[in-house]
């Protein structure tokens, strides 16, 4: 069993490692007691191989704990475990830079210290941690996607890969675009099934109603076009770390059009390999 401790300075990013590394299905743990983390692994190794690779975000508020951390992250060796440590670190200006854009205090900026004042502390406090670090990652002037980078290269098993969730939301334009759209797909143009008597009681999920919005040349360019479009995009949106993305297809009810687009680009990305998930808001409307 693999443990990584990540620690390092306050608004250097650990949460964020943390949270890349949920996705390389690290099973993250933020500010578990030192005391805990032997009965912690106990109850891990218990589960049959259910936690392989464990993260623990240990930071200044085991001020009082780290000589105790180094012992009990040693005796971790005694019951077959291994265990790397990762350090967040960044520059005192960036530090300060992000303290005031949250307008969070640092957690020693007590009784009337400064905030840098506290970043030097801090960095005191955790030189022998840094010391005892297998990575260091400064993430001053990196974006997500570059600490993402850095992370996956360090973090990522053999043939593991950057990937992103993609949500196709058919939608009527009546009914209002959906909030959570990153990119919104008009389809108002394509052949209309409302106004064919035997296809306005039916949906975008039945074939002959698919068949009917396909059925033109410029229905077959729109959706060469869309596939080319999204396949184009998803590989820069991983490189700047995004997740997840939600692509909403509107129609004007929502209920034709647009569930026959959403469907054909779904399943045009499920071919490529992408965790897609399809889902019609207005079908019902």
């Amino acid at each position: 069993m693999e443990f990584l401790i990540i620690s390092g300075m306050s608004g250097a990013g650990k949460s964020r490692a943390a949270d890349i590394l949920e996705d390389l299905d690290y099973y993250c743990v933020d500010n578990l007691p030192v005391a805990l983390i032997p009965r912690f692994a106990e109850l891990c190794m218990a589960t049959q191989d259910r936690y392989e690779r464990v993260a623990l975000v240990m930071d200044i508020r085991e001020r009082d704990g780290f000589d105790e951390l180094f012992h009990t992250l040693d005796s971790l060796k005694s019951m077959g475990c291994t265990y790397r440590m990762l350090f967040m670190d960044a520059d005192i200006p960036t530090l300060i830079k992000r303290y005031k854009e949250s307008r969070r205090p640092h957690p020693l900026a007590v009784n009337g210290r400064s905030t840098e004042d506290a970043i030097r502390e801090e960095f005191r406090m955790l030189t022998p941690v840094r010391a005892r670090a297998d990575y260091i990652i400064n993430t001053s002037g990196l974006t997500l996607g570059m600490l993402q980078q850095r992370v996956f290269a360090l973090f990522a098993g053999e043939g593991k890969k950057r990937n992103i969730s993609v949500t196709v939301t058919a939608f009527g334009y009546k009914y209002g675009i959906p909030m959570d759209a990153d990119l919104v797909m008009d389809v108002r143009f394509l052949p209309n099934p409302y106004y064919v008597d035997a296809l306005r009681e039916k949906n975008g999920t039945d074939k002959d109603v698919q068949d009917y919005v396909f059925s033109s040349d410029v229905s077959a360019e729109f959706m060469e076009k869309l596939n080319g479009l999204i396949d184009f995009l998803l590989p820069l949106y991983i490189e700047e770390g995004k997740f997840s993305l939600t692509i909403a297809v509107g129609c004007t009810g929502g209920r034709h059009r647009s569930v026959a687009v959403g469907q054909a680009l779904c399943a045009h990305l499920k071919e490529r390999g992408v965790r897609t998930v399809n889902f019609n808001r207005d079908l019902d409307k």
